[in-house]
């Protein structure tokens, strides 16, 4: 092969891919943070205590049915909660496995199954760069009918949906990308949708406000509620969490501001109140 011909200038070129697939598999951990950021991942993976090790786990999370402790693993993450299944040893796996072992765990993964694989890819890398914590996973606290990994699986069969969410080739990409942050890493709908007597989702009613397990209630993201604020006056909500006549957002959404809406870009949070807009207004859920 001569050097500097169109066969040698090729297979160079090859090379460079062949060296470069492994680092882009395994994905790129400084978007992965904010991957992280926009998911709202340290809420729940990190203790509510000063000094608290972050992503370390540990932390009660109050449900209708039990309380677990919210835990952080890369396999977890990658091969299992985008499907609702325990880790596997093998990615390829995860969803054969959704239908066989279902995680006892409080991660949202109707939502979460929704996330692209380059996300996923690149929050896998994120928590690998972690620095680790020695403390064991703590058990889940549960109620002797909800370790029965059985109901999961009926469970996960009415209300589960296994995939990435796929573009709406009728919206706009800044439409596609708030779609994207409210419904798979944002996972808003987990909080603001209101829930059937099975713990599933009212679909009929996505967004339209609920009440949650600690007594509070999760407002309405229509434009039923949201047609009374502008746009700035949104975003400076979601920035600092104080409305425009001073008034503070409750405990719960207040953490939600802290860790994920103050933490992102201008472009995705413009999107994701551009997505909020263009829903179908609901009447707000009933007290």
């Amino acid at each position: 092969m001569v050097p500097g011909s169109p066969a040698a200038a090729g297979l160079f070129f090859l090379l460079v891919l062949a060296l470069a697939a492994p680092a882009a598999a395994q994905g790129d951990a400084k978007r992965g943070a904010y991957a992280a950021k926009a998911g709202g991942c340290v809420g729940c993976h990190t203790e509510e205590r000063k000094d608290a090790v972050r992503f370390a786990g540990g932390r009660a999370l109050k449900t209708p049915s039990a309380r677990s402790t919210g835990r952080t693993s890369p396999r977890i993450l990658r091969r299992a909660s985008e499907n609702g299944a325990r880790p596997t040893s093998c990615a390829r796996c995860a969803r054969a496995a959704a239908r066989r072992r279902a995680l006892l765990s409080r991660v949202p993964v109707p939502s979460f199954t929704r996330i692209n694989d380059a996300d996923l890819k690149d929050l896998w890398a994120f928590l690998r760069s972690l620095p680790p914590d020695a403390r064991p996973s703590r058990e889940h606290d549960l109620g002797l009918f909800f370790r029965w990994r059985f109901v999961l699986g009926i469970w996960k069969w009415l209300f589960f949906t296994p995939g990435a969410l796929v573009p709406d080739a009728a919206r706009s990409a800044v439409l596609n990308r708030g779609a994207y942050l409210v419904q798979a890493l944002g996972h808003c709908g987990e909080c603001h949708t209101p829930r059937n007597f099975l713990g599933g989702p009212k679909t009929s009613r996505t967004l339209a406000g609920a009440k949650l397990p600690d007594g509070a209630n999760a407002s309405n993201l229509t434009p039923t509620r949201l047609k009374k604020v502008g746009d700035d006056e949104l975003k400076d909500l979601l920035r600092t969490g104080l409305t425009a006549d001073g008034d503070v957002l409750g405990e719960s959404m207040a953490e939600v501001v802290t860790n994920t809406t103050s933490q992102l870009t201008n472009s995705d949070l413009a999107a994701l109140i551009a997505y909020l807009r263009s829903l179908p207004p609901l009447p707000d859920e009933p007290k």
